[in-house]
């Protein structure tokens, strides 16, 4: 979005190009919210994101894309504020919400929702457990699967 003062907001187009250099500082920000997350998270955090995972295991089963994104969003708040850093939290805002408007655009057409919810269970799993390696590994599996989802946006 480009806010023009005194002219109004242009809402920016969505851009495979973009998208795949969003998910390189993703990537990289995003492994390092799992780690810590798994490090500090409270039982509480620890608690929710286990049930969030068993949401998204039902969602494989059943491709339930509402609730698919609707248990995403709060994953990534909770995954976020789960590393207890307001500078990684503000930033994976910013990151989750432009992915999120990507993701949205195109799942119709390109989107496994049983896959993207199988690789977010795991790493919600991982998290909750408390074990940074299983964190970083499921984070970089689950990018690895964006990753694809956004190239393949361009044979569509």
């Amino acid at each position: 979005m480009n806010i023009m003062p005194r002219r109004g907001i242009v809402v920016s187009e969505i851009n495979v190009t973009r998208q795949l250099r969003l998910l390189e500082v993703r990537r990289a920000l995003e492994t390092l919210v799992a780690r810590t997350a798994a490090r500090r998270a409270t039982e509480a955090e620890r608690s929710r994101l286990a049930e969030l995972a068993a949401i998204f295991e039902q969602c494989a089963k059943t491709r339930d894309d509402v609730t698919f994104m609707r248990a995403d969003r709060e994953f990534n708040s909770l995954a976020s504020a789960a590393c207890h850093n307001e500078f990684a939290l503000g930033a994976m805002g910013l990151i989750h919400s432009l992915s999120r408007r990507f993701y949205f655009t195109h799942h119709k057409q390109v989107g496994d929702t049983a896959l993207t919810a199988r690789m977010h269970a795991e790493m919600a799993r991982a998290i909750a457990s408390g074990n940074e390696e299983k964190a970083a590994k499921a984070t970089e599996k689950l990018l690895d699967v964006i990753e694809k989802f956004t190239r393949d946006t361009t044979h569509v």
